[in-house]
């Protein structure tokens, strides 16, 4: 699916039900208080800023470019990495796994992008709850999507889309065969949310815990 927007089309009720709840709460507040002074200002400097934070959060980077390199793997989303480590994971692989995470904060770009180019082999969606996405736990007790990918060369890697705090919503319509082209939409995620990227063991990884990532244009890892 191919991204021609500067909006995502996901953005269109979030923005309207957001401006008309502002409108309504600005009649309130002229009907109740009809004088004008400093504090209307303010408030409708608060209502503005609020209508532009929910616009820019559903913004599509449609002036991005992604340059492909051989085996590598591309930051699926924008944000920091939360967790650079080995750990088990227990739903597909059932083995040990690399496992790189990035949090999302309300100020990213909040879609997420195909890795590398491939296939979706596997998809399934966990309900859960909805813990502060940059907390450990969070990888498996909140609502999630786990994707797997397999590139031409067989080798597998798994993208979970994980809710945070705030996210209700995780937007993803894949299923098995669907063809990813690296840095197309792969779907998205409302509001603080994360990914997590499995990779196998002798990956060679190219990020640090802390560092910023621009999705579909820095590089996680090269692939052996």
């Amino acid at each position: 699916m191919k991204i021609h927007k500067r909006l995502h089309e996901e953005g269109t009720r979030a923005i309207l039900t957001t401006l008309a709840i502002l409108v309504a709460l600005a009649v309130i507040v002229i009907l109740i208080w009809p004088s004008q002074t400093l504090w209307h200002c303010l408030f409708y400097a608060f209502e503005l800023a609020v209508l532009i934070l929910t616009i820019r959060f559903f913004r599509v980077p449609i002036w991005r470019k992604t340059t492909i390199e051989a085996d590598s793997v591309l930051a699926p989303a924008d944000g920091r990495i939360a967790a650079n480590e080995v750990v088990m994971e227990d739903e597909y692989f059932h083995d040990q796994r690399c496992q790189i995470s990035i949090f999302m904060s309300i100020y990213n770009v909040h879609i997420n992008f195909f890795p590398f180019d491939g296939e979706v082999t596997y998809y399934k969606y966990h309900p859960g709850k909805f813990l502060v996405a940059f907390k450990p736990k969070s990888s498996k007790d909140n609502e999630h999507n786990t994707i797997i990918l397999k590139d031409k060369k067989g080798r597998e890697i798994l993208v979970r889309q994980i809710a945070g705090f705030v996210a209700r919503r995780i937007v993803c319509d894949l299923q098995p065969g669907d063809e990813a082209v690296a840095g197309e939409e792969l779907g998205m995620i409302r509001f603080g949310s994360r990914v997590d990227v499995f990779l196998p063991l002798d990956a060679e990884i190219d990020v640090q815990i802390n560092q910023k990532t621009i999705g579909k244009e820095t590089v996680l890892a090269r692939l052996k």
